[in-house]
């Protein structure tokens, strides 16, 4: 029987420009023998002409749109449409490099009891080069669970890249999908798994994380003020409440 990993990507209008940069990098995707991959595109608040034509009429990709919601709404919504056992983190922006995917699926299947996996990140700059993401990554293997959330606790900043995630679904679905804020749902996400089960962090390089003007991380709110303190305070309750559930017994 065929194994799906699922791809979940928001977009709205000014991103739809890097979707076929996107759809190139999954093409290029090498899965493990009896697996194959499926891509669900969520427009925010738009229509599914938007996406070009050749996207669309991939049989591997469904194309959804709903009324503006922001990302979190919009991951959400491609989820829900989703078939996979798996499921795969991609922002509209940015690219994953050959075996990305492969090592997703091969830790995941080799380590029944890790739930989720992030890997190294390479920022894609406006240039066409690629550098280091700025945080320090921990050494690759197990990510024992709480440990990221802690440091998220003390510096509001996660220990590794959110844009990254792979994720089981089942522990996707019990946590509920994303949290419906206008930023940082991808962190809430992250934290809400690291406190309910183990991770992995992958050492290669899983994706290019293209660094433009019109990305949500450049919007002046996006690190402090008002509408940051309610983002970070909701990230914190929600891995609070799900930390008291899955503490050991």
């Amino acid at each position: 029987m065929t194994r799906t990993v699922s791809i979940v990507t928001p977009v709205h209008a000014a991103a739809v420009e890097f979707l076929p940069a996107a759809f190139a990098s999954l093409r290029t995707q090498e899965l493990p023998d009896g697996w194959e991959w499926e891509w669900l595109v969520q427009v925010d608040g738009g229509d599914d002409a938007d996406v070009p034509a050749d996207i669309c009429s991939d049989p591997r990709v469904e194309v959804g749109s709903g009324r503006r919601g922001g990302p979190g709404v919009a991951r959400t919504l491609a989820w829900g449409r989703s078939r996979g056992e798996l499921v795969k983190v991609l922002d509209a922006d940015d690219v994953l490099p050959k075996g990305a995917l492969a090592r997703d699926i091969e830790v995941l299947d080799q380590n029944p009891a890790v739930g989720w996996t992030v890997c190294r990140v390479l920022d894609l700059m406006p240039d066409g080069s690629l550098q280091h993401y700025t945080l320090g990554d921990p050494e690759p293997g197990l990510l024992v669970r709480g440990e990221l959330y802690a440091y998220w606790a003390r510096t509001h900043r996660p220990m590794v890249h959110p844009a990254s995630l792979c994720i089981r679904e089942t522990l996707l679905a019990e946590i509920g999908g994303w949290m419906a804020l206008p930023a940082s749902e991808d962190t809430a996400l992250l934290m809400a798994l690291d406190v309910m089960a183990d991770g992995w962090f992958i050492g290669e390089a899983g994706l290019h994380y293209r660094k433009h003007p019109g990305q949500t991380t450049a919007h002046p709110d996006h690190r402090g003020g008002g509408e940051w303190e309610a983002r970070m305070g909701a990230i914190r309750k929600h891995a609070d409440a799900l930390a008291l559930r899955h503490r050991p017994v």
